[in-house]
């Protein structure tokens, strides 16, 4: 989602109420009740959190959650030690947020194109959806476009980052996940704390997913773990490849200048032959495997595809960037930096060329 803009207690009110301001002036009247509500959310959360290190120690908390919490501490120490992320104060408050998610992200699409509509924000740049610490906000905002014809999705995000403006917490949306997911998230976070380019969603998700995978690859090992379950990762890329294929296949259509009866029988046309091909792939390959059947059997559409992709595009490069950089997190960063200076068209030229030598 949005990183959106805050510093602890009083000051962070006070900071955001300026941004409000500020975005107010930059993006017109009808933001000030959006900018309201992120800063009464976000407010909420750091009044909220509570020390880490305290709610372990306090005798009235569940042993369940003082064990993952203490997990939670051990992977944000081996981040700062080991993966040369940010050692600051991010991750060692909590906050019980009572919800299954800390925000519901909006995507949107036109009705005949993959496009996303953008949101732009003074520090985050501009991004593909825009986030709501309330559900009920975030589907009356999806109904408002739905209205006007547009394809909406709704997505409840269980973390995210504040791009280091403040101490990010472990939220209790994020105790839901298995150890994996829960250490690999804590350095996804604070990957995109160290680096972050405005306006480049793709670069920014890809590299801070490499770190997320490579750094729960060492993170294992230094536990003495197993591997994760690559056959496992193998059908998540293989699906998130299929949907993407859906995604082409409906741009070529939406660009082929039929018109819109032909247009629109034709991505009906297109999902539905995607749930074919779903039910095949599945079925030959992974028979006992279900965790994708409700997303396909759901209403599918040209937002509900707009993640896909966001997160994993350029990781071959950075693998293969890593593996230039002689395996070595600061020169590695160094690296990835240098990408981040360069104008959009240059870097996404360099990462290409990182792809071609990854395969």
């Amino acid at each position: 989602m949005v990183p959106f803009v805050s510093m602890p207690q009083r000051s962070t009110l006070l900071r955001l109420i300026v941004i409000a301001a500020v975005s107010l002036l930059l993006f017109a009247c009808s933001s000030l009740g959006y900018y309201a509500h992120v800063a009464h959310g976000q407010s909420e959360l750091v009044l909220h959190r509570r020390s880490v290190a305290k709610v372990i120690g306090d005798p009235a908390t569940d042993p369940k959650l003082a064990t993952r919490l203490e997990l939670a501490l051990q992977a944000r120490r081996y981040a700062s030690e080991h993966l040369g992320l940010p050692d600051n104060r991010s991750y060692t408050s909590y906050v019980e947020l009572h919800r299954p998610y800390v925000v519901w992200n909006v995507f949107v699409a036109p009705p005949y194109s993959v496009a996303p509509l953008q949101h732009c924000f003074p520090i985050a740049g501009c991004v593909a959806y825009r986030g709501y610490f309330d559900e009920a906000k975030a589907r009356r905002e999806a109904a408002r476009w739905q209205v006007q014809g547009d394809d909406v999705w709704v997505g409840g995000v269980p973390a995210y980052s504040t791009l280091g403006w403040f101490s990010d917490s472990v939220l209790s949306s994020m105790l839901r996940w298995d150890d994996d997911e829960l250490a690999g998230t804590i350095f996804h976070e604070l990957a995109h704390q160290l680096i972050y380019v405005k306006d480049d969603s793709a670069f920014n998700e890809s590299f801070a997913g490499f770190v997320q995978a490579e750094g729960l690859r060492a993170w294992r090992q230094s536990r003495g773990l197993p591997p994760s379950d690559v056959r496992s990762q193998a059908m998540d890329k293989a699906f998130t490849q299929m949907a993407l294929d859906l995604r082409d296949r409906l741009q070529t259509l939406y660009a082929s200048g039929v018109d819109q009866a032909a247009m629109a029988e034709g991505k009906q046309r297109e999902i539905e032959a995607f749930r074919m091909r779903y039910r095949q792939w599945r079925e030959q390959d992974w028979p006992n495997e279900h965790r994708y059947d409700a997303w396909v059997a759901a209403p599918i559409n040209n937002a509900r595809l707009l993640p896909f992709g966001l997160y994993d595009r350029w990781q071959p490069a950075f693998a293969a960037l890593f593996g230039q950089a002689g395996a070595d997190w600061s020169a590695f960063y160094a690296r990835v930096r240098e990408l981040g200076h360069l104008p959009q068209d240059q870097r996404e030229q360099a990462l290409q060329g990182l792809l071609h030598t990854a395969e």
